[in-house]
């Protein structure tokens, strides 16, 4: 079977989540991917909770690719680079602006040797701006975005979220469009170009509905109290007699309505936009759906398509009949003979003709350093001696 991006070539000199779960995504539908590791190698490696003694995160998001071990502050370590950078397609980097310049491998000085070469920086705020060289992380950054301050309940603290949006969706996921973007484009041009990616630009774009929210209301949505953050009844969580939840998401009048009429509450049907009424409807919602359990309701709603759904743990969603449909999560048991469940995220989207391929291979650091070499040209004798002297390990 042919995978899309069969015959692309990257290197991947990032680490941690956004630029390894970036490549993933690129190797999983058939780029070659060399991850370009120091002697400590990515520290993903090293960062608990630990299977095997390697970190989890490694193993979830560094799937079907190579490593090679490189010093690249030696002169013979960054010839290698180049030697390897010549014959590949995309570089792909998760430094603060100004480090790769200063090994002497900037865009500028590669695009020199191989003017078709791309060249992704992925980092938090971009290689512009006041905070260009600002360290962050992904509550930092959602913080700047205003995402922090909308999240949580009404009157509670802002909240963090569980998922990793900055790192994630506004900058593993736009580094990939910005790679094929770039690829379509050298088709064209024959030419690459430098994308510059901030996880700060990605995560305030994913704010359209809200930017539109406060364009229209022309004042600036409330925490816990905004039209999809609670402030309505009819989208909205709901706590069962169990202790567990489901989840309400009625916005059409239809299914408003069907809802208030299941649960016995049939007059907040006509009631829906009632500013006015929201507190009250929800807590007569609240006062019924308490009744029963979350099994309860699913089975008394199961033949009635109105957006309502049980609020999943983990293990439930990886059990969730959708979720197997789909191959949504690959479960690996046992996982190198740990006695722990490794649980991978599957293929995010699915092809008719030209589908990706989860390999469970994970590689060692510098597992690959002498194959990667030899390809590239460099004889058994000049192998040994780079490791020798320490330019690879």
């Amino acid at each position: 079977m042919i995978l899309p991006l069969e015959g692309i070539k990257v290197l991947d000199l990032s680490g941690m989540l956004p630029g390894p779960f970036c490549t993933q995504i690129l190797a999983d539908y058939g780029a070659e991917v060399i991850k370009i590791e120091d002697q400590i190698g990515d520290r993903a490696r090293h960062m608990s909770p630990f299977i095997d003694e390697q970190g989890a995160l490694f193993y979830a998001v560094n799937r079907n690719k190579q490593s090679i071990a490189l010093d690249l502050r030696r002169a013979e370590g960054k010839a290698i680079f180049m030697k390897l950078m010549t014959k590949s397609d995309v570089i792909v980097d998760v430094f603060r602006p100004g480090v790769m310049d200063k090994l002497g491998l900037s865009y500028e000085a590669l695009k020199k040797v191989n003017p078709g070469i791309i060249y992704c920086a992925l980092n938090g705020f971009g290689s512009t701006g006041p905070y260009a060289q600002t360290a962050a992380h992904d509550l930092n950054i959602l913080s700047l975005a205003g995402i922090t301050g909308l999240t949580g309940a009404k009157d509670g603290l802002p909240g963090i979220s569980p998922v990793q949006l900055a790192g994630a969706a506004g900058g593993s996921l736009y580094a990939v469009i910005a790679i094929l973007i770039a690829l379509h484009n050298r088709q064209k041009t024959g030419l690459g170009q430098f994308c510059d990616v901030s996880m700060l630009d990605g995560v305030i774009s994913l704010l359209a509905y809200t930017l539109a929210e406060w364009s229209g209301e022309q004042k600036l949505p409330e925490r816990g109290n905004a039209f999809l953050t609670g402030a309505y009844a009819f989208y909205q969580i709901y706590e069962t007699s169990d202790h567990k939840y489901i989840s309400l998401g009625a916005i059409e009048s239809k299914f408003w309505q069907e809802f208030c009429r299941i649960i016995g509450k049939a007059e907040y049907g006509v009631e829906q936009w009632n500013m006015e009424l929201q507190g009250e409807m929800i807590a007569g919602i609240s006062t019924v759906i308490k009744t029963k359990t979350q099994a309860a309701w699913l089975d008394m709603f199961a033949s009635f398509n109105i957006c309502l759904t049980p609020v999943l743990s983990l293990d439930e969603m990886a059990e969730h009949p959708q979720v197997k449909a789909r191959n949504a999560i690959v479960k690996l048991e046992n996982f190198q003979y740990s006695g722990k469940d490794m649980f991978l995220g599957g293929l995010p989207i699915q092809f008719s003709d030209t589908p990706g391929a989860i390999k469970t291979s994970f590689p060692e650091n510098g597992q690959h350093t002498a194959e990667i070499l030899s390809k590239a040209g460099y004889s058994t004798e000049e192998i040994e001696w780079f490791k020798i002297s320490g330019i690879v390990y």
